[in-house]
């Protein structure tokens, strides 16, 4: 993708060209490239999944093989390929192609086939290639596997979606769902890490080690670490289907490679030839492999064969040689191919870990992001196909050791049907994406296996929009009691956005990337960058540099040691690296990440070479100043740069770099705040936090979608003010507001503590009026189970219908229902018998539309549908209402326009703010929108407010000032206003402009809950808890104490007895029993109306009866003593 001069064409002001440009409401050619742009790391890492990455991952899926009847069967992929969504075989239907749409509407899951090509040998004679499928498997909206991939915005609307339908999202049971982005560790890096913890993994163990994230390109991943011992020798671990093992490094080194014992000597001592504590550890780790017996590479295989095949699984005919072998590929640096190259980079940790030990280098930070990078959706995606395909291996073996006395020879026919009983995929997915739990033997290399997915609501379109921005660190990290992982670093710089992330528990460990930050999806063959740097001034790996090893830099390329460079030619060898990826010339992809990391004389990180080209590293485009183009350059190379901001602080000779704005540090969400630059810090992470539950405009599909909860605002503007991002992005296609006029005054005392008043007649007008749709959807098949003949439908003339419902059973469109009225009816055609359910929920509502559904096969009968219902809205006292500042108030009073204060032009402000809420919290850039708002309804502009545009020397309130004086008002923005109570003139100048208001979802409506009798529960008598049930409000023991303090018992008797679960109970007085007491039997003579006398069982008398006031639970809890063999006495007084 061509990402060059994506950011170079904008425009350099904001308008109002949305409102005044013709052809309006005509679908555009084609999507707003901005606006994808969002999603894009997604979209193509999932691309890059489902085509590149599966045929990788169908070659690295081992064969499975194992005996059956004598025989060995060998059963293998050849060849994998995801379908686009289609109907299932036998579906009655007029288009075979499934969209998203439909799959919302009927609640089901967006998917399409997986088939592979299975070949099968026996005794080694390829017998076929048998084509099977494995079940469906989610696809990704937008994605080139789906039905709308490439289409206009024309037709994604005959589609019924969205004109800029994004896509980046899966859709399983009807919920969009994302997968998150979660933070990993750099792959194929060592990390120098200093753990406490590592001590107690054994005898001598230190806090010193080396960890590396090893990632193949097929994405499959394993962590290893290098630890130091106290003696000197090196451990090596690594883990295997979530188990540690371990093994000391001089059985690796000897088992990978056929060097003689001084060639390893020679390798591992480079750059350190004259320190003889370190040559006399290496020694003394190669002794030991010696010791065991071990001389040649062979010997050493066969050990470590004969001590780990145990654990590997592994038929029985391995030698110990191919144990040891399938070890070291599966455990030990994966990613890189020849056991040559293994060697190598282990050598390579092994001098960086003891350089580490005996502190010659810093540790690393393994929270700073220069050591991280993400995990894309199509990453995970594709790590989890792998494992499910071999799970289906192992399935199909198990099928057929199970059913081996059945089946005869093996024949294609009879393989078939063994295959069908293998474990499909299909389940396995919709698990992982519908709870976001991943079910792994391996664990995937992964620190986590929950909370991988998020649902995406569709609140508002930024809510949506900072889903596929969101970068979070991983819920390990959540539950740390320490603080480390939580802070804002500066290499994060340009990449992480330090004002959006959400205040309270998930604080700095939820991160949302900035606008310009991209995640490399493409995986790039580097087989030419070797022979590229050796030309220029690299000695291979086996070679001799001219300088003595400890004044060269290791050159390390995506984890694998390519060769050595000397000092003097580092810099020119990085220059023409640079000038190749700026340019794109000799292959070296625009992506590459070339870091130096220097020589300084002092312990600082490990001097090395780094070149990274795999894919999911966060990378963001620079302008190189040398070139005069855009550069994209990595978290790791940021370091190591010297990036200017304004053209002010460019140094010639020492800046190198210059970024494309200054607000490039902001993600989407937070560059929607006007003039956050004059804001306290607080302040514009709440406003990131509110932008997301505003009441906007989330979608124009209303009538197509079937979500539970949508909330719409029936009078949206857009804003007088706004900064660049807001056009770049076109969000006046989903507007989160309303402009209102806004007076600074402290007025009536109703707006104390962050309330605000409304004026009444602004109010009557529609202002912030919204509305909520809310959908049911009703399923006669799982409401009445088991019974076929259920359908929707009434009786002609049914009293309980009461003219309410159509012939089908269901209200009109447009009817408005209230509590009590009936809301469908269905009927038992085998009984004709009709049962009418009614509309239970106290707010009325209209009827907005009603979605008749099938099931997956077109067969369905009238048994399904989706009933939305329109709930009004309109602001009420206790709605909560923001400006974009993070000033949040509630409206306490909707006051007349006739007692609000006028303006000398007979404005009234519609709402009026009091001043108590500046001061403190220093929301400067609230005022100045004011100012600028008003200046922009005077002259009909519309104004940038853009960060960073004003400054010291060019003030906003002097540019602002200058045009409200123009217009004729006060150059402040203030304003006599004269009181509405009686006429007369204020004393003070109030500050008066427009504001962009948003009005957010919290609503009295949805949280008021009052009580005065309800439901009880069956055990203990005792009101039920919840707002959903009608239920009370719990008095607790910190309540208890409150009113104890006070001394009001009667109150708390009241409260906790007579109101909870007051009960009359039978005692008998002389042996104080609650449950002796029993009426006593009739003789069958009497008639059982006659008055019966309560006997004690025990006592046998009725006379020692008392009636006493106990809580019911008490009684309750008797029974349950009597039931343990515990007696309960009570003493009567």
């Amino acid at each position: 993708p061509d990402s060059m001069g994506r950011w170079s064409g904008l425009h350099t002001a904001p308008s109002l060209k949305h409102l005044t440009e013709a052809g309006f409401g005509v679908p555009k050619e084609q999507q707003h490239a901005a606006v994808q742009g969002l999603v894009v790391a997604h979209i193509d890492s999932f691309d890059q999944a489902v085509t590149d990455g599966l045929s990788r991952v169908v070659q690295a899926i081992p064969p499975m093989e194992f005996v059956h009847k004598r025989d060995r069967i060998t059963l293998s992929f050849v060849e994998a390929a995801i379908q686009n969504p289609t109907v299932a075989k036998g579906g009655i239907c007029n288009d075979v192609r499934v969209y998203p749409a439909e799959c919302r509407g009927r609640k089901c899951t967006y998917r399409g086939k997986l088939v592979a090509d299975v070949s099968w040998s026996v005794n080694g004679i390829p017998k076929g290639i048998i084509k099977q499928s494995l079940g469906q498997v989610p696809i990704m909206v937008k994605s080139k596997l789906c039905n709308l991939h490439g289409l206009s915005p024309k037709e994604l609307i005959e589609h019924h979606e969205e004109a800029e339908e994004m896509g980046g999202y899966f859709i399983v049971n009807g919920i969009e769902k994302v997968i998150r982005m979660l933070i990993m560790p750099r792959r194929n890096y060592p990390i120098a890490l200093a753990r406490p913890k590592f001590k107690s993994r054994g005898q001598g163990y230190t806090q010193y080690g080396i960890s590396m994230h090893c990632v193949r390109e097929e994405h499959t991943a394993i962590n290893m670490n290098l630890h130091y011992l106290d003696n000197g020798t090196v451990m090596l671990n690594f883990i295997y289907k979530k188990e540690l093992f371990f093994l000391p490094l001089g059985f690796a080194l000897k088992a990978l490679v056929d060097f003689s014992d001084y060639e390893i000597y020679q390798e591992l001592i480079k750059g350190r030839e004259d320190n003889s504590f370190y040559k006399s550890c290496v020694a003394e780790m190669l002794r030991l492999v010696m010791e065991e017996g071990c001389i040649s590479k062979e010997k050493v295989l066969n050990y470590l064969g004969e001590r780990f095949r145990v654990k590997l699984n592994l038929p029985d005919w391995y030698t110990h040689e191919q144990c040891a072998k399938f070890l070291l590929d599966e455990c030990l640096c994966i990613h890189l191919k020849s056991d040559t190259e293994k060697f190598y980079m282990l050598c390579l940790m092994t001098r960086k870990l003891f350089a580490f030990a005996k502190q010659e280098c810093m540790e690393e930070n393994p929270d700073s992001l220069m050591c991280q990078e993400v995990l894309t959706p199509g990453q995970l995606y594709l790590m989890f196909l792998k494992e499910r395909m071999m799970s289906w291996l192992v399935s199909v073996k198990l099928a057929l050791d199970k059913r081996s006395h059945r089946v005869g020879g093996l024949t294609v026919d009879s393989l078939n049907r063994i295959f069908n009983m293998g474990t499909d995929v299909t389940k396995a997915f919709e698990y992982l994406l519908a709870t976001g739990n991943l079910v792994s033997k391996t664990g995937l290399g992964m620190l986590q296996s929950s909370g991988l997915c998020v649902v995406a609501d569709k609140l508002n379109f930024i809510r949506y929009l900072s889903h596929f921005r969101c970068v979070h660190r991983g819920a390990a990290f959540a539950k740390m009691r320490t603080t480390a992982v939580r802070k804002l670093l500066p290499e994060s710089w340009g990449f992480l956005c330090p004002v959006h992330t959400p205040d309270g528990e998930p604080c700095g460990l939820m991160n949302h990337l900035t606008a310009h930050c991209e995640v490399v999806a493409p995986a790039f063959s580097t087989s030419t960058l070797p022979a590229l740097l050796c030309s220029l001034g690299v000695t291979p790996v086996d070679g001799t540099p001219s300088q003595p090893y400890s004044c060269c830099y290791p050159v390390v390329l995506d984890g694998a040691l390519i060769g050595w460079v000397e000092k003097e030619l580092v810099t020119s060898l990085i220059e023409s690296l640079r000038r190749f990826k700026v340019l794109r010339e000799k292959k070296v992809p625009p992506w590459t990440e070339i870091v130096l990391v220097p020589h300084t004389g002092k312990a600082s990180l490990y001097p090395t070479l780094h070149l990274f080209t795999t894919p999911c590293r966060m990378v963001r485009p620079v302008l190189n100043l040398a070139l005069g183009k855009e550069e994209l350059v990595g978290t790791f190379e940021q370091l190591y740069l010297n990036v200017g901001i304004f053209e002010s602080e460019i140094t010639p000779g020492v800046t190198t770099h210059q970024e494309l704005f200054p607000h490039s540090m902001l993600s989407v969400v937070a560059s929607f705040i006007p003039f956050s630059d004059h804001n306290q810090s607080p302040r514009n992470m709440y406003q990131c936090q509110m932008g997301k539950q505003t009441m906007g405009f989330p979608l124009h599909s209303y009538k197509e979608r079937s979500d539970n909860k949508l909330y719409r605002l029936q009078t949206p503007q857009s804003p007088l003010v706004r900064p660049l991002m807001y056009d770049y992005y076109n969000i006046d296609n989903y507007p989160i507001g309303t402009n209102a006029i806004v007076a600074v005054i402290s007025y009536t005392g109703y707006d104390m503590e962050d309330a605000m008043i409304v004026n009444k007649s602004s109010w009557e007008r529609g202002f912030a009026h919204g509305s909520v749709y809310k959908t049911e959807l009703v399923d006669l098949s799982e409401k009445v189970k088991g019974d076929d003949g259920v359908v929707f439908g009434t009786k002609p003339g049914d009293s309980k219908v009461m003219d309410k419902l159509d012939a089908d059973g269901l209200p009109p469109i447009g009817a408005v229902l209230n509590y009590g009225d009936p809301f469908y009816s269905y009927i038992n055609l085998n009984t004709d018998q009709t049962t009418v359910v009614f509309y239970k929920n106290q707010e009325r509502c209209m009827v907005d539309n009603i979605k008749v559904c099938s099931n997956d096969a077109g067969t369905g009968r009238f048994k399904r549908v989706c009933i939305t219902m329109r709930v009004p809205r309109n602001p009420t006292i206790g709605d909560k209402f923001a400006s974009r500042h993070g000033q949040k108030g509630i409206l306490s009073r909707l006051w007349p326009a006739e007692d609000m204060p006028f303006s000398e032009s007979g404005i009234t402000p519609d709402i009026l703010f009091n001043p108590h809420g500046f001061p403190s919290r220093m929301t400067i850039g609230m005022l100045i929108e004011s100012m600028a708002g008003k200046s922009a309804a005077l002259h009909g502009l519309c104004h940038d407010a853009t960060p960073f545009t004003f400054s010291e020397e060019n003030p906003a309130i002097e540019h602002f000032g200058l045009m409200l004086k123009a217009a004729g008002y006060n150059y402040y923005g203030t304003e006599r206003l004269y009181s509405g109570l009686n006429g007369t003139e204020l004393e003070a100048d109030i500050f008066i402009g427009v504001v962009y208001y948003q009005r957010l979802r919290h609503m009295v409506s949805d949280k008021f809950q009052v009580r005065t009798t309800g439901a009880r529960d069956k055990v203990t008598n005792q009101p039920l808890g919840g707002r959903n049930v009608q239920g009370g409000i719990r008095f607790g023991e910190m309540e208890r104490d409150a009113l104890l303090s006070h001394g009001s018992s009667f109150l708390l008797h009241d409260r906790l007895f007579n109101c909870s679960d007051r009960s009359v109970a039978q005692v008998c007085v002389d042996c104080g029993s609650l449950l002796s007491p029993l009426l006593e039997k009739p003789p069958p003579h009497w008639s059982s109306t006659r008055h019966r006398k309560t006997i004690c069982m025990l006592c046998k008398k009725s006379n020692s009866i008392d009636t006493v006031a106990v809580p019911y639970v008490f009684r309750y809890f008797v029974a349950e003593l009597a039931a343990m063999n515990i007696k309960v006495k009570l003493d009567i007084k």
